[in-house]
């Protein structure tokens, strides 16, 4: 009787440790295959999810760009009511710009450099005003950046208007004085046939 009193105290403790021993025991290779195959496959995913993500800030730059871009070439545009052809003024200022490159063909290089720019510019200022104005404005915005080439501008511009301004003054101050002296001439010849009756 004795036997199988051990017999009942062993089996319960068999029990335990065959549980135990089954929670203790390694996964199999199936399953380590499929955690591994999992992490990679999560991995990979992580990978794909960047790259889809560094593709589309890419293109929203490259898009952002491109708005830019057309919004800033079609601002410079003149307006439909202002009757401004572009190709036929753009043409004229290139011809104009030629034309200052051929005069100045022979002479020292400042002169040669800055007589195409002179001819192309005042031509487009005189043949696609609003064109011109546009491009004006686009080139003063970029300026504006940078203070010291703005002020550069500014007074290179002033220096300008000042040199125009003062020879409209003294063209319209020699204007009057021939017309002074026309009328001094006509004076005097009128004087003179007065007399000569």
């Amino acid at each position: 009787t004795e036997k199988p009193q051990e017999e009942q105290q062993q089996q319960p403790a068999e029990g335990v440790s065959g549980a135990l021993a089954q929670i203790t025991q390694s996964p199999s290779p199936t399953d380590r295959l499929a955690s591994q195959i999992r992490e990679a496959r999560l991995a990979v995913h992580g990978y794909a999810v960047k790259a889809e993500d560094t593709v589309n800030q890419g293109m929203n730059r490259f898009m952002s760009a491109e708005h830019d871009f057309t919004s800033t070439i079609t601002s410079l545009a003149p307006p439909k009511e202002s009757n401004e052809k572009l190709l036929p003024g753009g043409i004229y200022v290139l011809v104009a710009a030629m034309a200052g490159s051929i005069i100045s063909r022979n002479r020292n290089i400042l002169l040669r450099f800055a007589t195409p720019i002179v001819t192309g510019v005042t031509t487009a200022h005189y043949v696609v005003p609003r064109t011109t104005q546009n491009v004006g404005n686009l080139v003063w915005s970029y300026e504006e950046k940078y203070p010291v080439v703005r002020d550069n501008h500014l007074r290179i511009t002033e220096g300008v208007r000042h040199f125009v301004e003062t020879g409209k003054a003294h063209s319209q101050m020699g204007l009057a004085m021939a017309e002074e002296r026309v009328q001094g001439v006509r004076e005097a010849v009128e004087d003179w046939v007065k007399k000569g009756r």
